[in-house]
């Protein structure tokens, strides 16, 4: 027997059901603050990730699916959605009709990395990105977004951390002070934190290994190094989010994992998953999309972990399995005159299913009670030479009498109320 691929999963559909839930929260929530979907593709070329993400992270060094596109040099199967988005801006010039795009996808990414609670290699994120605003209280409103959809999902037990990584002009001082202090640890860091002390020192914050975060305790803060640009807007975010009641603590050692990031940066984790608390991350990258060749404009954003908020909860939320609304038992010498009336009730908005297999009553009424059915259309003879099918509630047992010819409209009216 072919089994699946380790790291992914086949997502069944009873467990569709809460995926299904999300996302409607998601896109409901996300189009009453005027984000419009936008559906990308999962191949890009590989130096669109190594130009956003940084060649020197662990996604471009170790995780990415990459593939020889012919003579057309490699492809990747995407990591994350932020760059396709961002290119997709660039390419078909959003920004000359409206620099101020907000935006959302919903979809696959992948990684080459180590399958473990919650994570896998084919992974599903909902991503939001907002182009062409600078402000911080489009920081504060996209965390007041998040911390909603959140609320309205009845997610246990979150907490939200932010934090600033300041700008091109503070941020050097900030790093001086960081890798004095790393140098004078480089015996207590693990293998990837000693490259990264060249290449990337504010990486080293965000190991979760107990030698580098034993290193990093007493690690200067980014916020100390603020220059006033930067302090003004951060204090900002700090007080539009009081004035929205949203709690959140300052973690000096919050980081992001990639490298286009810019001040405000913020992460909502849980308690509920173990070691694997965060549900989701994001921040301000107001360098990337001149970095990728399109115009200076400021840009910030956020992804879920669409796995990991479904397995939070289904600790939670006890996922019901509907049935059809109609199930239609009937003789086998009435299955063409009961295919046509499925096919019309299935075409008036009632889900019905019916008998394919010539079973007797007794089992098939078994069979609407395991498929979990709400209403039962049962098709006897004699009532059917009175002109009459017999319509039964599956939830009280009442049962009525339906004229055939009109069935389908009285069979509504029933079944809609």
């Amino acid at each position: 027997m072919i089994q699946l691929i380790k790291g992914f999963k086949d997502i069944l559909p009873e467990d569709n059901l809460l995926w299904q839930k999300i996302e409607f929260a998601a896109r409901e929530l996300f189009e009453d603050f005027g984000y419009r979907e936008i559906k990308l593709p999962i191949l890009e070329k590989s130096e669109l990730f190594a130009r956003s993400i940084g060649e020197s992270t662990d996604i471009v060094e170790k995780e990415m699916y990459t593939f020889e596109d012919g003579s057309k040099g490699t492809i990747t199967l995407r990591p994350e959605a932020t760059a396709s988005a961002v290119r997709s801006y660039i390419q078909h010039k959003m920004y000359a009709k409206d620099p101020i795009q907000k935006l959302y996808t919903i979809g696959p990414m992948f990684r080459r990395e180590r399958p473990q609670k919650g994570r896998y290699r084919q992974f599903y994120q909902i991503d939001a990105e907002v182009f062409g605003i600078d402000s911080p209280y489009i920081d504060a409103q996209i965390i007041l977004m998040l911390v909603t959809l959140f609320e309205r999902l009845n997610v246990p037990d979150i907490n939200v951390l932010i934090n600033s990584l300041g700008c091109p002009e503070c941020r050097p001082n900030f790093q001086k002070a960081l890798l004095d202090l790393l140098e004078s640890s480089k015996d207590n860091l693990c293998e990837d934190c000693i490259r990264r002390v060249d290449k990337n020192p504010l990486r080293v914050l965000d190991c979760k290994k107990e030698g580098c975060r034993e290193a990093v305790k007493n690690a200067p803060s980014i916020i100390d190094y603020l220059c006033s640009a930067c302090e003004e807007h951060f204090d900002v975010v700090k007080r539009s989010l009081k004035k929205r009641n949203i709690s959140y603590e300052i973690d000096k050692n919050l980081v992001r994992g990639l490298d286009y990031y810019t001040r405000t940066i913020f992460e909502v984790q849980t308690t509920s998953l173990g070691a694997q608390s965060a549900v989701a991350g994001g921040g301000r990258y107001d360098g990337l999309i001149e970095a990728l060749g399109g115009p200076k404009q400021p840009a910030i954003g956020f992804a879920i972990g669409f796995d990991r908020l479904s397995e939070l909860l289904s600790q939670t939320v006890e996922s019901v399995e509907t049935g059809p609304d109609l199930f239609i038992i009937a003789p086998d010498s009435e299955k063409d005159m009961v295919f046509e009336w499925a096919c019309d009730l299935n075409l008036s908005g009632i889900k019905t299913d019916m008998d394919y297999s010539g079973r007797s009553r007794k089992s098939l009424m078994k069979r609407a009670n395991k498929i979990n059915t709400s209403y039962v259309l049962i098709v006897d003879e004699r009532e059917l030479s009175c002109g009459n099918v017999i319509l039964k509630n599956m939830n009280d047992s009442d049962q009525k009498e339906i004229p055939v010819e009109s069935l389908v409209d009285s069979v509504k009216s029933v079944i809609t109320g």
